[in-house]
């Protein structure tokens, strides 16, 4: 089975926190199809949390009902849903539930506590409150993660052993003691740190006072709920902000990540190639495609609605610069495909159908007669490789001796079509 790096934003091959690809099986058809995901177990004891939160967190973002069999070990979400989709929210999921905010490493315990969720990092010993805002956290609210059996087992087997009376009577004097000589109200021992597991109430003052510390900071999160109550364009034009801020503080070539996570918080992830585009690009798109490639790339990377959207924009693009832009169409639909930032199937699909979405319809096949040179390249390379494969199968007691030889007239096509191409000659 395929292993990934729990983070997946950290490229080192031995990077030691590993998880298991996701396997979606989609079953039933009609308005009953079902999306099965096989290991759905596997993958949350990598990541450390319960299989029922992922589970209920990719039916909050898909907007699509969960069931959980916990005795067959089944967990289903309504509707069909692609592996890659799927391993995506997970991305976003582990972010939000699991990865330390300091460290960010998953080495972190969850802890329900007074209607808040907390992380406790054990790398890096860092406490952080989860951010409320998401639907799931009220499911979490109400279904905690269990204590582990062997802590629950400790205070047991205390009291078997007699213990538990001298523990009981020492703690009781401890709190009098502590209640007649601290004046500043903390009482001995006493924490109201995540980690701890007194789940006593302390009523000094100083505890009281921190409490309400902890419900105020509390409320000013959850203030912020109504972003995604905002229409969509309310949405994109906060997005719009944030992106030009980092512009205007020249900071925009390290903010990669940072679009990225906001894109995803006011859930315009795909539509913020169209934003990205409008504010980085003009008559020098070539170049700027591949300065902001890594800011592309987060954005579209596994998500075709948001391709589809920068492939939109780059219409739009070349409206506004006619002149410079429509005789390098093909050069720039090419470098969307060598920059990967645009998927071949993609590409293809847009190729075949000119649309008046983003321009006129006259400007869009223009541009799609333009682009029909890359299109075309992409789908022999596409037939041919499909070919190949057939006749590697067919051939197998001689494709040990003249495997390399077959390829010869694809590659020389390549070559005169291919990435050298003379936009002039088109």
């Amino acid at each position: 089975m395929a292993m990934l790096n729990v983070n997946r934003d950290v490229q080192d091959v031995f990077y030691r926190y590993k998880m298991p690809c996701i396997i979606a099986k989609v079953e039933g058809k009609g308005n009953g199809v079902k999306t099965v995901i096989v290991n759905m177990s596997d993958v949350a004891k990598a990541i450390g949390r319960p299989a029922t939160y992922a589970c209920k967190f990719f039916g909050c973002e898909l907007g699509a009902q969960t069931q959980f069999d916990l005795k067959n070990d089944r967990y289903i979400v309504n509707g069909s849903h692609e592996n890659t989709r799927l391993q995506d929210m997970l991305d976003i999921f582990i972010k939000k539930f699991v990865l330390c905010n300091e460290c960010e490493n998953p080495e972190t315990t969850m802890i329900v506590k007074r209607g808040t969720i907390g992380l406790v990092c054990k790398a890096c010993g860092n406490q952080s409150l989860v951010d409320l805002r998401h639907k799931l956290c009220t499911y979490i609210i109400k279904n905690p993660p269990q204590k582990d059996k062997k802590e629950k087992s400790k205070p047991t087997k205390g009291r078997e052993r007699g213990h538990s009376s001298e523990e009981e009577n020492s703690a009781n004097a401890a709190k009098k003691n502590g209640n007649k000589e601290n004046n500043n109200g903390v009482a001995n021992g006493a924490s109201d740190s995540f980690g701890d597991d007194d789940w006593s109430v302390d009523v000094s003052e100083a505890a009281v006072a921190a409490r309400m510390n902890e419900i105020t900071s509390g409320a000013a999160t959850l203030a912020l709920t109504d972003d995604l109550e905002r229409t969509p364009s309310e949405r994109a034009d906060m997005l719009y902000g944030f992106i030009k801020k980092r512009i205007n503080a020249n900071t925009i070539m390290t903010a990669s990540k940072d679009i990225a996570i906001e894109a995803e918080r006011l859930d315009m992830k795909s539509k913020a190639p169209l934003i990205l585009v409008e504010l980085l690009c003009n008559e020098n798109m070539r170049e700027q495609i591949k300065t902001y490639r890594n800011h592309f790339i987060r954005l579209c990377h596994g998500n075709k609605k948001a391709q589809k959207a920068l492939l939109g924009a780059f219409e739009k693009t070349v409206e506004l610069h006619k002149d410079a832009l429509l005789p390098k169409v093909a050069h720039i639909v090419k470098d969307l495909y060598d920059q990967d930032i645009v998927d071949e199937e993609v590409i293809i699909e847009w190729g075949e159908h000119p649309s008046k979405k983003y321009v006129s319809k006259e400007l869009s096949k223009m541009i799609h007669s333009r682009a029909a040179p890359v299109v075309n390249w992409l789908k022999e390379a596409e037939e041919e490789s499909s070919e190949e494969e057939e006749e590697e199968v067919e051939d197998i007691p001689t494709a040990n001796g003249n495997h390399a030889n077959g390829d010869a007239p694809p590659a020389e096509e390549e070559e005169n079509g291919g990435d050298d191409f003379d936009i002039d000659d088109i």
